[in-house]
């Protein structure tokens, strides 16, 4: 092989290395709110195959559920890998009930708390996710107040309906509430 093919898939490797180990999209300015706080990011779970849980499903039973596969495991510890590589650590991490969330935040940060607010709208009554929804509002509010950042990991549902942006899978929004307390997003943060 040539010295420069050679020199070429060298660099092409390394890049997709590099590509694999960080968030797609990591940009300064969501490092930047991250650090500063006041905000939460709201992240979508890792990878899961299909698209909704099993007729029947129960949040208690796991086996019912959707979950995450071994690329969904992986996705989930290369987002802690990144945050911790960044210095970065949530005060608090906050999850849906549904396995494939706390699964999420358990590889990608250790612990989190089940929180019903961020559970899949399919899970629940319309007059409880609009409860949900205002729950979680009302707690970015007050994490705007705050010097640190939390992590809630969620559904895409629960974001189009917050924010009326979708994400991919590991994905997140960073949010803070404006003036008028309508959420904004900052800064998008994709896993690799």
């Amino acid at each position: 092989m040539p010295e420069t093919a050679r020199h070429l898939n060298r660099r092409s490797l390394l890049a997709a290395g590099a590509a694999l180990a960080l968030p797609a999209r990591a940009g300064d300015d969501a490092l930047a709110a991250l650090r500063a706080g006041g905000v939460v990011l709201a992240l979508r779970h890792a990878q899961a195959p299909g698209s909704f849980d099993p007729p029947n499903f129960r949040l208690g039973d796991c086996s019912t559920q959707r979950n995450l596969d071994d690329s969904g495991r992986a996705q989930a510890r290369r987002i802690g890998h990144w945050f911790a590589q960044q210095g970065l650590k949530p005060t608090r991490v906050r999850s849906s009930p549904w396995c494939r969330c706390m699964d999420t935040a358990t590889l990608a940060f250790g612990a989190a708390g089940a929180w019903a607010a961020l559970g899949s709208p399919r899970g629940f009554a319309e007059s409880t996710n609009e409860q949900h929804l205002g729950e979680l509002r009302q707690a970015l509010l007050a994490r705007s107040r705050q010097e640190s950042f939390e992590v809630w990991v969620t559904h895409m549902f629960v974001l189009q309906a917050l924010v009326g942006q979708g994400t991919a899978s590991g994905e997140g929004l960073v949010l803070r509430p404006d003036a008028q307390g309508s959420v904004q997003v900052l800064a998008r943060l994709a896993a690799g």
